[in-house]
Parts: structure tokens; C-alpha cells; sequence
């Protein structure tokens, strides 16, 4: 009586969740069972008003953003998958998933270029394929708030996107985002260790 197989079967396609994911079997179960604590009212979807009730996005400065990721094309409401396909980009890179994977499958969620595509629409409001230095200076607002005085920060957005901005158009393109992040870790700054 209770075992976590049988729990998993109420998870609605829980094996083309798994597979589009990555998430173990008991990952998945206890992201369902967190989608339907946040789902307090059992509607059986999820609004930003559910997601503002996790506290880690409440405090961090770009909570609101990552909240938008969960509602593409203007959706009001994101469903279990919906949930945890945006998760999945956060789940830990396994070395294992990329020496067996097969290259006519789609990119994992949580690849490299995905973590830094999701990345990169957190900035890219407009979503026109660039990082303006507009754009730019709202990220660093939320992420410094007063600590920094307003001249300071145009300065540090004007020096960001000069340095990654290699066509000269005076914007960053996902490609010199790509090329600016390089030797940065992102599988590991990107990824939530309770999410394997």
C-alpha cells in the first residue's frame, strides 16, 4: 500500500514528461505532488499568484522574470508539464545524458544552450533576439536595486554590452551572449541539486 509507482500513475503522461525532462521517476513525483500544493484551490493549473506563494522567487531580483518564463505567449495558466518543462531547465547536467544521447533527439531542457537560451529571455523583454543596453539596465536595477547609484549603472550596462557586442549595433545577440558567457560554468549556476 503506498508505493510511489503506484502515485506516479495519476502523474497524467508521466513517461513523455520523463523522457521530454529528463526527471526521475521520483524527481517527477515529488514535483507533482509540489504542483499540487501550489495549486491550492485544485484547478489543476497554476497562475502567477500560485507561483509568487515560493519564497525563493519572491526574494530573488528577477522572480517576476522567471515567473514569465512559466506563461509563454501570454498565458494566464501553465499545467503540470508546462511546470515542469521550465524546471527541467534547471535540473543538474548529468554527464551520462549527453555520451548516450542520440543526436537525431532534441536537445535536452537542461543543455548548455538551454540553460543559456532560458537565460537569455530574461533579459531580451522585448523578445526581438537582442539585449538592448535599455534592457540591460533594467536587469541590473533589479538585481543591485539602490546599492548603486544610477550613473554607475548605465556605466556597467554601457561596458557590458561593448564588451559582448562584436557587430557593433550597440545590442547583445544571443550568439555574443553565447560568446560572452564561455567560460562561464552555467550547468552548475544554473542548475537546483534537488531537481535531478
Amino acid at each position: 500500500m503506498g508505493s510511489r509507482g503506484s502515485h506516479a500513475a495519476r502523474i497524467p503522461d508521466a513517461d513523455s514528461i520523463r523522457r521530454e525532462t529528463g526527471f526521475s521517476q521520483a524527481s517527477l513525483l515529488r514535483l507533482y505532488h509540489r504542483f499540487r500544493a501550489l495549486d491550492r484551490n485544485k484547478k489543476g493549473y497554476l497562475s502567477r499568484v500560485d507561483l509568487q506563494q515560493i519564497g525563493a522567487l519572491a526574494v530573488n531580483p528577477l522572480g517576476d522574470r522567471i515567473i514569465d518564463s512559466f506563461f509563454p505567449d501570454g498565458n494566464l495558466r501553465v499545467d503540470f508539464p508546462g511546470f515542469v518543462r521550465v524546471l527541467a531547465h534547471f535540473r543538474p547536467v548529468d554527464e551520462d545524458d549527453s555520451s548516450m544521447r542520440d543526436p537525431k533527439e532534441p536537445e535536452p531542457l537542461n543543455s548548455r544552450m538551454n540553460k543559456l537560451r532560458f537565460a537569455f529571455q530574461l533579459y531580451d523583454l522585448d523578445r526581438d533576439g537582442k539585449i538592448s543596453r535599455h534592457e540591460m539596465l533594467q536587469v541590473l536595477r533589479l538585481m543591485v536595486g539602490v546599492q548603486v547609484t544610477e550613473e554607475q549603472l548605465e556605466s556597467i550596462a554601457d561596458r557590458t554590452v561593448q564588451e559582448a557586442d562584436e557587430d557593433g549595433d550597440g545590442a547583445v545577440s544571443f550568439l555574443e551572449f553565447t560568446k560572452s558567457l564561455e567560460k562561464m560554468d552555467i550547468e552548475q549556476k544554473m542548475s537546483i541539486r534537488i531537481l535531478k
